[in-house]
């Protein structure tokens, strides 16, 4: 049984895919952070520059589910995880902090919006990497076949605001941990 845990675990990974110039620093933050929270190899892929099939001119905004369609992984133990540094949406909203694929194990994250400059705030380097660890676990999460949870200090609760962003913790509330111990997917889940 040990054995068996421990070739799961192996084969399980993450793959960061920068999108566009990500500081190294942020990559370098998330994948110390995720292979704590997911108990896996991370690892950081080549920056890609495929992002102008995504813009629309009209919104002044990437779409984002063109930007997900490029992240692709081609294993099935494999997540991947693209990091753009623009501002994403969808159609319907006028934003988003990020977006996953439960089917194919892709999510995006955004940087764009979890600056406090944005808001005319004065800069906050930990808050910002905070921010950008949350949006990745939670995002994951849904690769890993999470929905939203009711619990809002969860990693998985909806995030509708920076606000709601802020309150939440790093982490999987025990319910949402249990169904990805259940899984064999998470060992860790940054308790």
């Amino acid at each position: 049984m040990a054995k068996r845990l421990k070739e799961e675990r192996r084969l399980n990974r993450i793959s960061l895919k920068p999108l566009g110039e990500i500081d190294r620093e942020v990559l370098e933050e998330l994948k110390g952070r995720l292979e704590k929270a997911f108990g896996c190899p991370v690892e950081i892929k080549p920056q890609t520059t495929e992002l102008a099939r995504a813009y629309n001119s009209s919104r002044k905004q990437y779409l984002s589910t063109t930007l997900l369609s490029t992240v692709g992984t081609s294993e099935r133990s494999e997540k991947a995880l693209g990091i753009v540094d623009v501002d994403l949406y969808v159609p319907g909203l006028n934003f988003l902090f990020g977006e996953a694929d439960m089917g194919s194990g892709v999510a995006i994250i955004s940087l764009f919006r979890l600056r406090q400059e944005r808001y005319a705030l004065p800069p906050d380097r930990k808050l910002f990497l905070e921010r950008a660890v949350k949006e990745a676990i939670h995002e994951l999460g849904h690769t890993y076949g999470l929905g939203h949870c009711g619990d809002e200090r969860c990693i998985m609760y909806f995030s509708n605001s920076l606000m709601d962003t802020d309150k939440k913790q790093a982490a999987f509330c025990p319910k949402c941990r249990q169904v990805l111990e259940k899984r064999s997917i998470c060992w860790n889940c940054h308790r």
